[in-house]
């Protein structure tokens, strides 16, 4: 019943206080596993993906820092989350993560690793590859803009402009026992520029030039 309302009070919100737009819903698989992965812009990303994906059978990583926080504590416990150590190789959050999928959860997280500080793409970490591979589930892509500047521009009394923007789903492929590290980057790469190829251009950072981008732009002109 919390979810449900939370989910009401951040749909309003998001209603009231922006213009939100929302693109290629049908995309949404009605079940899990899958992982969902968006880019990280800002502290409202959760909130706005809560809306379509909050629910018992959704979970994600949290930095273990948010546990004991009073206020945002309260707030991840809303999406069944998965404490991890950060800085270390959490192999119990690692494990249940993977535990979790495999039961048929929707996993959620930002191949980033981090909120961009820079209103753009940052290097992809390697671990939607490397938990895509141990679960041997699909990812679901997921481009989100305008959130970088929300809380700016609802101080200067603007309504801001959000757009979020599902992908199809798709399969990575398997990793080459031979060179797993670089078969995790090479992953790692398709997923962000899945995600680059939904972006408008000034949101694409570092991979502006990665040859893949150029490839699905050209695919879905």
């Amino acid at each position: 019943m919390l979810a449900r309302f939370a989910k009401w009070i951040f749909h309003a919100a998001f209603t009231l206080l922006t213009q939100l737009e929302v693109k290629n819903l049908e995309n949404i698989p009605s079940i899990g596993p899958y992982i969902l992965a968006p880019n990280h812009l800002s502290r409202a990303d959760p909130p706005l993906l809560f809306i379509y994906f909050g629910g018992k059978n959704v979970t994600g990583w949290v930095a273990e820092k948010y546990r004991r926080n009073l206020f945002f504590g309260l707030l991840v416990r809303l999406g069944n989350p998965i404490f991890i150590r950060r800085g270390e190789v959490d192999r119990q959050a690692i494990d249940a993560a993977v535990k979790a999928l495999r039961s048929g959860k929707i996993f959620g997280l930002a191949p980033e690793g981090t909120r961009s500080r820079v209103g753009s793409l940052i290097r992809g970490k390697t671990g939607v590859a490397f938990l895509a591979d141990a679960s041997r589930v699909p990812i679901l892509p997921t481009a989100i803009t305008g959130t970088d500047s929300l809380f700016r521009d609802l101080l200067r009394l603007r309504r801001p402009r959000i757009t979020l923007t599902f992908g199809e789903l798709f399969h990575l492929p398997p990793l080459d026992p031979e060179d797993r590290n670089a078969g995790l980057r090479k992953n790692t790469d398709e997923v962000m520029c899945r995600i680059a190829a939904m972006l408008p251009e000034s949101y694409w950072g570092v991979y502006a030039d990665h040859p893949r981008l150029q490839e699905l732009l050209m695919t879905n002109s």
